[in-house]
């Protein structure tokens, strides 16, 4: 995993809560499975090529999206949902694979 559980845990405002922390790693496992996808390179081999560590727009993205999958557990929300620009997407693109 390139995002710890006290790191999620961190970002998600949760550090003194461990009844999610089975959870919280799922969703750092899921996370990187999504964003491999979408850059279509494995974070390994990303992160060998950076002198061992992911750059930062990947670990933010990261971030970013296990936040959102711990806020949202559920298919469908309620009131209207506005996806931030130069957010996720961007973070992403900025280490998409040809």
């Amino acid at each position: 995993m390139f995002i710890t559980l006290a790191q999620a845990k961190q970002h998600l405002n949760l550090t003194d809560f461990s009844d999610d922390d089975e959870y919280i790693t799922t969703l750092i496992l899921i996370a990187e499975d999504v964003v491999e996808k979408h850059i279509n390179q494995k974070l390994t081999d990303v992160a060998t090529n950076n002198d061992g560590v992911l750059p930062y727009s990947l670990f933010a993205a990261l971030q970013l999206f296990i936040g959102n999958l711990y806020a949202n557990r559920e298919t469908v929300a309620f009131g209207k949902a506005t996806e931030l620009k130069f957010n996720y997407s961007y973070l992403l693109d900025l280490n998409q694979s040809i």
